[in-house]
């Protein structure tokens, strides 16, 4: 009911919003920026319409506005002091879109001083993509709204495939020039983002639905006005402000997987709110139970009965078979108004996004013993991991121009995402028998949510009698993980009987892997606010800037798990041969050593607190040197305060560091020709440890099958990095560059396997990384080309990325024959995209392939293991219908579907292969989505 009500409300707003567009139907938009040849906004400039002679003046951000009859064409004017005219014409205005342009001025030289450019309205608002990009302070690339519109793309993530040189993880997750994840950042409408993974140092660009997004810049060079702390790319996405009309747009669609559709699933008993991602409380603790410190001070027997609780239900997985169960939902409704408050232009945008999938991870996973290259196994699982992913989010953006100069906006997005799975796990332990082996099953249940929230307000304001621009923004972020009742139960079997019942694997012994209840919940707080000011002037000709800037940020943490556990004081063979739906039932508990006991496991490390203060301020200068010339160069300082584990030296977990960091940045662009730059950079950045890889907290992970610590000891690594880069712009939308870069790492973290013992023993750590260091040499070439010189070409766009990186490590100054973990060799990006506009159809092909990195690091006595080069492939399709005001989006993702590897090297091949030890295989799936939406204009 509460979805019906929803709907009713969104189709309400459309109504609404159909109805005020309905008055002005006669009437078209054009809208859009100018921008100089820095990719600055020009203030003030006049937008004419030359039969109408009538006009405006750009604002602030360089964006002007204009309504005119629809149905015709217009020849459009653009002129500012200082720079030569351009005229525009074939502006086309209709009363059911929104005619953007995005329009590039030249300053004026001696040989312009009187003409005037004319130029198409289409090719200009595609040469101002490739304009921003040759044109801009840093080795740059840039993702147009426009490009976005016309592309599938449904999510940021999906868009920033098109970027050359990046790739996807897991749908999500970034990868630049071959460096994990942990080495970039994001900004959202110019504000520094924090990790949306709490147990992850990543950022998930999923969570922004395309349409909302303006434009998406990439970063693969540091500048001192952004933050300094990546080192493969800075990721800013900008969503969108004032629109220029009122618009209301919904889509719907199904998705599934390949490895569920139409087959047998299973799950297990959870909420009513469950489709929301949300749990409604079956899964919480009772109300009134007692704390961690008051439930460690009560009587065995008392401990026991409140277990009785958590634990009296049946632990079995259900089936389910019908087909409706395999297929996944997607809702999307995007609504924006115009409108005046004081006199003044309010405008919004709102958008509310909500998908479920249901997916089947079939997985392998093994631990070995190795020695003189012979692996000894101490476990073989196999695996299916059933989940029903939830994603849902809504944005909420206003902003209110005052005046041309001033403009403050209020921007504001929350995301839920949800994991709601059950494992099932066959297989081998060899924990108790080294020769022959248990024969297992084991389950694991469980409900991830992660809720991420962003406010922002900030502020614009251009003063043109001190030829400065201010701007100033607040923001305040919470990112909470709840794990409420995550079960795990194994039996074992003995190996010597076939017939041998299957026996609960529970002991006098309090674990994490099996008989195992667990809750958690992580918080955390980020408050940012700072500001910059920029002064023009101009010295022998030539426009000059200096920009100074502050940003203030604290984040706040507070984790507390609470880690509960079903123990047998005496052995019971009859009480642990009863099956999953059986074996907790309230009857088997009580205080005799031959019934099952509750517990919980003590330890100060399943709670933890931790704090960060970070000053920063910068100081940048853009020089144009001479008319060739240019160098934006500066200086940021860092200084980071933060405490992790507790506030009392006294305790074990409390671990303290301040230190501050001088971020230099030189960046400098010549310009060979109007069409070719060549770039050179050099500049200084950090990656710092996340909380999570600075606790002693031992969590075991079920999926990987061992216990995951971190190392208070960590510091932070510091990048230096080198860039050379040729870009050839022949013609509007193409493009052609290669590059070489430099990295050098100190004190990279890494994450290594410690094979201790069977099972539960193993540990992942992080390492003690202050005697580490790597180098990275890499070469790239990126290439856009359209085939309009073949005839049956001529709608194909080919684009495609290759990059060579070489990166080795030393420890304590000795060379380590491997590189740092997460480090690719190389990486292939390649699309091919077909286009033909006037029928509304458009359809990409895009491929992928990452070389072989490290998993996990190794030690002496074992090797790294190693991920397999795995093949991507996705295909997607999208038909304009009904006048162009519907639209159908197919996407096929992973259509090659090869099976993920990670594996020990034991030959040295460098390839994998049946002599080699697979310590992990997956199987994802081919995802496929069917998508339907449509425009009320």
């Amino acid at each position: 009911m509460q979805a019906i009500r929803w709907v009713n409300r969104l189709v309400i707003v459309g109504f609404f919003i159909l109805s005020a567009q309905a008055v002005n139907a006669q009437n078209g938009k054009v809208s859009g920026t100018v921008s100089d040849e820095n990719n600055k906004p020009v203030i003030g400039a006049s937008v004419k319409v030359l039969s109408l002679n009538i006009g405006v003046a750009t604002d602030v951000d360089g964006h002007f506005e204009l309504t005119l009859p629809s149905g015709k064409k217009y020849e459009i004017e653009i002129s500012a002091v200082g720079f030569g005219t351009k005229t525009l014409t074939d502006v086309e205005v209709t009363a059911v879109q929104v005619n953007n342009l995005n329009i590039a001025l030249v300053a004026k030289s001696g040989n312009l001083e009187n003409v005037t450019v004319k130029t198409s309205a289409r090719k200009e608002s595609t040469n101002a993509l490739i304009t921003f990009q040759k044109n801009t302070n840093a080795v740059a690339q840039v993702i147009s709204a426009e490009a976005i519109r016309r592309s599938p793309d449904k999510n940021t993530g999906e868009a920033l495939k098109r970027v050359t040189g990046l790739s996807i993880q897991e749908g999500r997750y970034i990868v630049v020039r071959g460096l994990s994840d942990r080495y970039n950042q994001a900004m959202l409408n110019g504000v520094l983002l924090s990790s949306t993974e709490p147990d992850r140092k990543t950022f998930s660009f999923d969570i922004f639905p395309a349409a909302i997004v303006e434009n998406i810049i990439v970063n693969k060079t540091f500048i001192p006005e952004y933050s300094g702390e990546w080192a493969g790319g800075l990721i800013q996405v900008n969503t969108r402000d004032i629109p220029a009309k009122g618009f209301f747009n919904i889509s719907i669609g199904t998705n599934f997987n390949t490895n569920t559709i139409g087959k047998d699933i299973y799950t297990y008993p959870g909420g009513k709110l469950d489709f929301l991602g949300i749990d409604d409380g079956s899964r919480a603790l009772p109300n009134g139970f007692p704390t961690k410190n008051a439930f460690g001070a009560l009587d065995n027997a008392t401990k026991t009965q409140l277990g009785v609780s958590l634990a009296a239900k049946s632990w079995a997985p259900e089936l389910k078979t019908s087909f409706l169960n395999t297929l996944g939902q997607s809702f999307q409704a995007n609504g924006g108004f115009v409108t005046k408050l004081f006199k003044k232009d309010l405008g919004g945008v709102v958008t509310v996004t909500y998908n479920r999938s249901v997916k089947n991870l079939d997985y392998q996973n093994s631990f070995f013993n190795i020695n003189d290259n012979k692996a000894d196994a101490s476990f073989i699982y196999q695996n299916n991991k059933y989940t029903q992913d939830v994603l849902w989010g809504a944005l909420a953006n206003f902003s209110l121009r005052l005046n041309t100069n001033n403009k403050i906006s209020f921007k504001n997005l929350i995301n839920v995402n949800t994991s709601d799975y059950a494992t099932l796990r066959t297989g081998k332990d060899y924990e108790f028998n080294s020769q022959l082996g248990e024969n297992i099953k084991a389950y694991e249940y469980g409900f991830r949510n992660n809720t991420f929230f962003n406010t922002q307000l900030n502020g614009e304001h251009n003063m043109p009698s001190l030829k400065s621009k201010f701007n100033w923004f607040g923001s305040f972020s919470i990112l909470d993980q709840y794990i409420p009742q995550q079960r795990r139960i194994q039996y074992n079997q003995d190996p010597t009987d076939p017939n041998a019942p299957y026996l609960a694997l529970l002991s006098n012994t309090l674990s994490q892997k099996t008989g195992s209840v667990y809750y958690s919940n992580l918080n955390d707080y980020i408050y940012n606010f700072g500001g910059d000011i920029t002064n023009n002037f101009t010295i022998g000709g030539k426009k000059q800037s200096i920009k100074a800037g502050y940003n203030f940020q604290v984040k706040d943490r507070l984790f507390n798990a609470r880690p509960f556990s079903i123990s047998l004081a005496s052995d019971n063979p009859t009480l642990r041969a009863l099956d999953p739906s059986q074996i907790f039932a309230a009857q088997n508990f009580g205080p005799a050593d031959n019934q099952f006991h509750f517990d919980e496991l003590s330890g100060i490390y399943f709670r933890y607190l931790a704090n960060t203060i970070l000053n920063a301020g910068y100081i940048q200068f853009d020089n144009n040197l001479t008319d060739k010339l240019r160098v934006v160069w500066g200086v940021r300082y860092e200084n980071y305060d933060q405490l992790v584990g507790s506030t009392r030296k006294s305790d074990p977990r409390y671990s303290y560091s301040k230190v501050g960091d001088f971020l230099p940045a030189i960046n400098t662009t010549y310009k060979l020709s109007p069409r070719s730059n060549l770039r050179f950079a050099v500049s200084q950045t950090v990656v710092r440890p996340e909380f999570r890889e600075l606790t002693g907290t031992a969590f075991y992970d079920f999926e990987v099958g061992a216990t995951i610590i971190g190392n208070p000891n960590l510091e932070r690594t510091k990048v230096s990095n080198i860039d050379l880069r040729y870009e050839i712009y022949q013609r509007p939308g193409e493009l052609f560059t290669l590059g070489a870069f430099y990295k050098y790492f100190n004190n990279p973290i890494e994450l290594a396997f410690n094979q201790t013992g069977a099972g539960s023993s193993s540990t992942f750590n992080y390492l003690d990384n202050d005697k580490t260091s790597a180098q990275t040499y890499g070469a790239e070439i990126e290439f856009r080309k359209k085939l309009d010189f073949m005839q049956a070409f001529k709608r194909f766009t080919l684009a495609g990325n290759f990059s060579y990186i070489y990166n080795r490590v030393k420890f304590d100054q000795q060379s380590l024959n491997r590189p740092m973990q997460g480090q690719s060799p190389y990486l292939i990006n390649a699309s091919m995209q077909y286009d033909v506009e006037e029928a509304g159809l458009y359809a990409t092909l895009l491929f992928n392939e990452v070389g072989r990195r490290i998993l996990y690091v190794g030690n002496e006595q074992l090797p790294p293991v190693w991920e397999a080069p795995r093949p991507l492939l996705d295909l997607q399709i999208a038909k304009k219908i009904m006048d162009k005001k519907g639209e159908l989006k197919l996407n096929i993702s992973d259509l090659l579907n090869q099976k993920a590897r990670y594996y020990h090297d034991l030959d040295g091949s460098k390839k994998y292969n049946s002599v080699d030890a697979l310590a992990l295989s997956r199987n994802y799936g081919t995802n496929v989505s069917l998508s339907f939406a449509y425009n009320f204009k």
